[in-house]
């Protein structure tokens, strides 16, 4: 089956190729609420980008970039990309630009990106670190060294990277604090930057706690791309567990060689709870036995990945530990808080601990699964629905954040199965 392009990617994509030297474009991004989002928000900076229909739940989209200006409000949604990654872009702006989102948006962590983006120069202001904020743009900033705490999310180190060419003396950022979660979209920003000219190099993989990282962006051009997405491996995650559930197979074309996604740890997570994966030209393929083993595993890096793994842990044989992941409490809801309480909901055993969860085996029965407007929580739901009869989830729609059309999707995976 086909997935559509990553949304990590394709917002990247879409921040990088406004702040090019010429025009561009970025085929195959999904046709997810994310990705208009970002349209948008570049759009209300000045930019002109033009959307045109692909296959099935993508777009290809044409920027040329313009110089940006305000006043502005901007929507970021619920999406991390936008209300992250654009401030950053928005102080290059001549004029003021608001931002505010969803009611929850307004409790996600902003304050370690909007310190940063004043040390290097930047006037905004804020209610205490949260949405919504101002940044008055003066045409530029000066740019240069910012030590920051990004142990919240790896956003704030990516979204100061992406626009950190155009500062005038580039940018160096040092991560002050625990570990940064979700390493894999820091090395994706850092390759997307390199892909385009820029000189972009950090200085530590942060092999430890509190090991120092550094990262540094010179300033200088931007190329402009025709740049391709590839599949989004994070939501192609959910139908590989699938397969796991209920001892079937499932093969997910054009799965990358290689790829700086997080989504790819799946063809090594896979295994461990007792399914078999193949890669190779016809995609990456996944079979299970209907049988799932129990996992104890740091999720540090990959946490995106929790909400799935962690329905699969429910459907275990044996206990489950997921470390690693208490960054997730400032996620789309706090997701630990949110699988605990519908794997409850369902009769299940599952605990927070201070960094993650334990899942224990036990029977469910049917029941409300509730989304909290979280796409990835949606998804969980519905791997738990395919073993346990009864079980509904409240809002399968919200899943338009990332990937369009999920509902269908995963009726014609199961017709298909059903037809075998």
């Amino acid at each position: 089956m086909d997935v559509p392009g990553s949304k990590s990617a394709a917002n990247r994509a879409l921040v990088l190729a406004a702040l090019a030297d010429g025009p561009g474009w970025v085929r195959g991004a999904p046709d997810a609420r994310d990705i208009r989002l970002m349209i948008d928000a570049l759009r209300a900076l000045g930019h002109d980008l033009q959307v045109h229909d692909s296959s099935a739940g993508t777009v290809d989209v044409f920027i040329q970039p313009r110089p940006m200006h305000g006043p502005a409000l901007i929507d970021v949604g619920l999406a991390g990309t936008v209300m992250r990654f654009v401030p950053p872009v928005a102080v290059l702006a001549e004029g003021s630009v608001t931002f505010d989102g969803d009611a929850h948006a307004r409790q996600r962590p902003m304050a370690e990106l909007l310190r940063g983006l004043r040390t290097l120069g930047a006037s905004v202001s804020d209610t205490d670190g949260f949405l919504p904020c101002t940044v008055n743009g003066k045409g530029g900033l000066p740019g240069g060294s910012v030590q920051i705490d990004a142990s919240a999310s790896s956003q704030f180190v990516s979204g100061l990277l992406l626009a950190g060419c155009r500062y005038q003396d580039g940018i160096t950022i040092e991560h002050v604090g625990d570990r940064v979660p979700s390493q894999p979209h820091i090395e994706m920003t850092l390759t997307m930057l390199r892909e385009r000219g820029v000189h972009a190099t950090s200085s530590s993989a942060q092999l430890a706690d509190r090991v120092p990282a550094r990262w540094t962006v010179s300033p200088g051009s931007l190329s402009a791309v025709d740049c391709r997405i590839e599949p989004d491996l994070s939501n192609a995650a959910v139908f590989m567990a699938a397969a796991l559930v209920t001892g079937g197979q499932v093969t997910i074309a054009n799965w990358p060689a290689v790829t700086t996604q997080a989504g790819d740890a799946m063809r090594a997570l896979l295994p461990m709870l007792g399914g078999e994966v193949v890669l190779d030209e016809q995609g990456c393929s996944v079979r299970g036995h209907g049988v799932i083993q129990g996992i104890d595993i740091d999720m540090h890096d990959i946490g995106e990945l929790t909400p799935t793994i962690a329905a699969l842990c429910a459907l275990a044989d044996a206990p489950s530990r997921l470390r690693g992941i208490a960054h997730l409490r400032g996620h789309e809801t706090d997701r630990l808080a949110g699988i605990v309480t519908d794997i409850r909901a369902l009769g299940g055993d599952a605990t927070e601990t201070d960094d993650g969860l334990v899942i224990n085996p036990t029977s469910l029965h049917g029941g409300i699964w509730r989304a909290f407007a979280d796409h990835r929580m949606a998804t969980a739901g519905a791997i738990i629905g395919l073993r346990v009869p009864g079980v509904v989830v409240d809002d399968i729609a919200c899943t338009t954040k990332t990937l369009p059309d999920f509902g269908e999707r995963w009726q014609r995976m199961l017709d298909a199965a059903q037809a075998c």
